[in-house]
């Protein structure tokens, strides 16, 4: 947290509008830089601790839902630590200054009552500059997300075919196989249901992992319709996560992934696991280099795949594992209230 400008700022002017709030400038110049000197030591503790208090807190609550647990433990925090910093801060000057100092429990709950004025801006001044930073953010991640989606929907139109003409195209092809071929007729209709999801897809930035995973076992049927069983994916997926969300094809381009790049022969059959608990979907399959090189890896599907989620705002970065013997990538679920309908 960079707050150096604001603290080297904040505490004189604050303590500087104290001194000429309760006109204390008014007897002397010197009354005016003695007031300010113990106003601005009074300033600089309450602010330093209350700062350091609600890092704290911050820190063991970070997110905006947290928002309302951290202020409940703020306030009673910082009036404990105002009311002994007071006690202590006026110990001190009664040593220096007994006449404008006193020790009486009178005294001392005036003192206290009233630093809990510049007690309350701090808190205030912190929590809304997190607030506002949030908000930039926010606006920041929205704005880049559309314009990704705005340069992904662009390209798509300049290098591929009407993506509705295909999709009907697929409708009357399945309408002409002969309707005792049921394995044609399986294809086309999966085939059909994997492009309606992309259609879908394009205008959403989150989906429930159900729809993935349902996409996912499409996607898995038309591969497994040329590779037989040299591809096998097993899915375990618990069912109070399927209403988890993430980005989507994120999952199917991880098996698309390990096609790419890994030998799925009936000598060694490429076995893909999916998997998720505790937050994480974890897709991980063996590495086995292809016999035949597609060329090298470009990244560029991890990389996206990566983008994404950073500016979806997941809890935790995509974590990739690549060891000699397997390849694992683990997405963050982004939770059950994270859908956003739309990407535009």
């Amino acid at each position: 947290m960079d707050d150096r400008r604001l603290r080297l700022l904040g505490i004189p002017l604050l303590s500087l509008l104290i001194v000429l709030l309760n006109g204390w400038y008014q007897e002397s110049v010197a009354n005016f830089v003695v007031s300010w000197g113990i106003s601005a030591l009074f300033t600089a503790v309450l602010w330093l601790g209350v700062r350091s208090i609600w890092a704290l807190l911050v820190q063991r609550f970070p997110r905006v839902e947290h928002t309302s647990r951290r202020l409940w433990l703020l306030v009673p925090a910082c009036l404990l630590y105002t009311s002994v910093a007071t006690v202590a801060i006026v110990a001190l000057l009664q040593l220096f200054l007994p006449q404008y100092f006193s020790f009486t429990p009178r005294y001392l709950a005036e003192q206290i009552k009233f630093n809990l004025v510049p007690t309350s801006i701090v808190m205030l001044v912190y929590e809304s500059r997190m607030f506002f930073l949030r908000w930039a953010e926010n606006v920041r991640r929205a704005e880049q997300l559309q314009s990704a989606s705005q340069r992904a929907e662009l390209q798509a139109l300049q290098q591929q075919l009407d993506p509705h003409f295909l999709f009907n195209s697929l409708n009357t092809l399945a309408a002409l196989v002969e309707p005792d071929n049921a394995p044609a007729q399986q294809f086309v209709e999966q085939l059909a249901d994997v492009y309606r999801y992309v259609l879908l897809s394009r205008e959403r930035l989150t989906v429930p992992l159900r729809e993935e995973l349902a996409f996912v076992e499409a996607y898995v049927a038309l591969q497994k319709a040329r590779l037989r069983d040299n591809l096998q994916v097993s899915v375990e997926v618990p069912g109070a996560l399927l209403d988890e969300q993430v980005a989507p094809l994120s999952v199917q381009l991880l098996i698309e992934n390990a096609l790419k790049h890994n030998e799925a022969s009936r000598r060694h059959p490429l076995r893909v696991r999916v998997t998720a608990a505790e937050g994480w979907l974890t897709v991980q399959n063996p590495r086995r280099a292809r016999t035949t090189s597609l060329g090298p890896s470009t990244g560029l599907g991890l990389r996206n795949i990566r983008e994404r989620y950073a500016l979806l705002a997941a809890r935790q970065p995509v974590q990739i594992h690549d060891e000699p013997a397997t390849f694992t990538v683990r997405l963050p679920l982004l939770g059950a209230a994270a859908a956003v309908p739309t990407a535009g």
